[in-house]
């Protein structure tokens, strides 16, 4: 079973400015990307899950909490699950990998963040998106 995993970027600093990368993250499974920016700090978007597809995600300003809980029973999942939380920002181009499997929540941490998003499916290609209202899970 995969787990999320963050693929660690990195920042070079000299006379001529800034160099931010990642060297550790193979983009060679994306098809699709788009942004996210939610409307303020207190909005929480989720819960979005995807039996099929995989999700990438890098913040390219500001900052993010992306909550994450594996489904086992698309159906009827549990209400109680155990929630993997991940704090992620602008300053490396660090990369949550979020594999198939997973419902996600996500909330700016500051005013004007964007988060990239990205996929391995086009859209369209499958019929792969779940929704559950926020408070479906006890434990967020």
């Amino acid at each position: 079973m995969a787990i999320p995993e963050i693929f660690e970027g990195g920042k070079y600093s000299d006379e001529r400015g800034n160099l931010i990368f990642n060297n550790n993250f193979n983009a060679s499974e994306i098809k699709r990307m788009y942004c996210i920016e939610n409307a303020d700090t207190e909005f929480i978007r989720g819960w979005t899950g995807h039996k099929i597809e995989q999700r990438w995600f890098s913040v390219l300003q500001g900052s993010f909490v992306i909550r994450l809980i594996k489904i086992d029973n698309w159906e009827k999942p549990s209400r109680v699950s155990n929630v993997l939380t991940f704090d992620i920002d602008s300053e490396k181009l660090n990369v949550l990998h979020v594999p198939k499997g997973y419902v996600s929540a996500i909330q700016a941490g500051e005013k004007g963040s964007k988060l990239l998003v990205m996929a391995d499916y086009s859209l369209g290609e499958i019929d792969d998106d779940f929704r559950f209202p926020l408070d479906y899970f006890e434990n967020l």
